[in-house]
């Protein structure tokens, strides 16, 4: 079954651009006017990719991906004219997981597209560890095959950006992984120098970890210049 992209921008000509060459490559795409009519519609068109507009009449991008990030982690690209990265860093933070400044060629788009899509797509594991494989630390599970994981057994909601970059981390515990290497294998090659896009996606990891907790554990250890660190805890006993 083709994956499904849905392109929500108020321009007609980037809708028509966008859709025609993502159509070429096999994807079945759908276009929407603004952010109203798209949260309309969410449940009918049921994407696997959106493609998000940050400036629009009415709700704008980022109003759209807070309602969206509400009930749902469906992967997003904010697209943009502005190169400020106040946006780029807002846009990380409400949740995207990916941020494409107009104008911009079709390979950067297809490479974007890919590189998204493909995080969401069930992860190849090491061959000494099973597909299902469950690691833990502390009151952390993570399952490396389904691609969840639980605080106190209660499910932590993660993008698949956020989750990727969290797999990486626990199948490295307790060792630390460099920025090039986080940011090559969740982002792409081409983002090994953009720690910004790693920065927020591990405070957003943090936030969302530590409001579940009953305890002041540091899961993720931060090692400036260098990487991060996923470290192991024992289990309370309480």
């Amino acid at each position: 079954m083709k994956q499904k992209i849905c392109v929500v921008d108020d321009e007609a000509k980037i809708l028509r651009f966008i859709s025609a060459n993502l159509k070429s490559v096999g994807y079945d795409v759908v276009t929407v006017g603004s952010g109203e009519e798209f949260l309309e519609k969410y449940d009918l068109i049921s994407p696997d990719l959106i493609l998000l507009d940050i400036m629009m009449p009415g709700m704008d991008g980022f109003n759209v991906l807070e309602s969206l990030r509400k009930f749902t982690n469906v992967p997003t690209i904010m697209l943009t004219a502005r190169s400020n990265p106040k946006d780029k860093v807002s846009g990380l933070n409400l949740g995207a997981d990916d941020y494409l400044t107009k104008p911009f060629s079709l390979d950067e788009l297809f490479a974007r597209v890919n590189a998204v899509l493909r995080r969401s797509q069930p992860s190849a594991v090491d061959s000494g560890q099973a597909a299902t494989s469950v690691i833990e630390t502390g009151q952390l599970e993570i399952d490396i095959g389904s691609k969840r994981c639980w605080i106190y057994k209660d499910e932590l909601k993660l993008t698949q950006t956020e989750f990727s970059l969290l797999e990486i981390l626990a199948l490295n515990i307790d060792k630390v992984v460099q920025h090039e290497t986080l940011l090559s294998e969740v982002w792409g090659p081409q983002y090994r120098d953009d720690v910004e896009y790693l920065r927020v996606t591990i405070a957003r990891i943090r936030r969302k970890i530590k409001a579940r907790l009953q305890e002041p554990e540091e899961y993720i250890i931060t090692y400036p210049g260098l990487g991060y660190m996923l470290r192991s805890i024992s289990q309370s006993t309480n």
